[in-house]
């Protein structure tokens, strides 16, 4: 197995010595405030540029993920950490607002910021990992949200759309 493999199943820590589990255990100042654990929780294709240490998923590993119900629970389990963080919550495949949404507590809403990265982040890693339903539902959400309670700039929403484009 690959080091993301193992960490996404609770085998490993990650680079940083936390755990799939130490990460879900976390509180919403330190989700904030720490750059570490995003891109073990939705690895990308591609390089991090805040993170050297970031795992990039392979093709391999997209294919691992394809087929093992359990790390797509896992996964959808992080998505629901961060869901959490940014005021929303999912029933089934349905992506919502929590009733205490707001653009004070919940900076994503806010123009510019690392969240907005965070969810592009998101998106795409979700299609990666072949859980394109909970990708599109998150990126429709976030996208009505983020124009209609928030004030997101239209370049934000744009990355946000392209988000799912060339997964091959």
């Amino acid at each position: 197995m690959s080091l993301l493999i193992d960490f996404y199943l609770g085998k490993l820590p990650n680079r940083h010595n936390k755990s799939l589990y130490d990460i879900w255990a976390l509180d919403k100042f330190w989700l904030e405030n720490d750059h570490h654990y995003i891109q073990w929780l939705f690895p990308l294709d591609i390089k991090s540029s805040c993170n050297l240490y970031a795992p990039i998923i392979t093709k391999a590993e997209r294919e691992i993920f394809s087929n093992s119900d359990q790390l797509k629970k896992n996964q959808i389990r992080s998505l629901d950490l961060m869901l959490d963080f940014f005021g929303l919550s999912r029933e089934g495949i349905n992506i919502s607002a929590q009733e205490n949404l707001n653009i004070k507590d919940h900076i994503w809403l806010k123009r510019g910021g690392h969240n907005h990265l965070r969810i592009t982040r998101i998106i795409r890693s979700l299609g990666l990992c072949s859980q394109i339903s909970f990708a599109k539902a998150f990126q429709a959400t976030v996208i009505k949200l983020g124009q209609e309670k928030g004030k997101v700039e239209p370049k934000t929403i744009s990355y946000w759309e392209n988000a799912l484009l060339n997964l091959d």
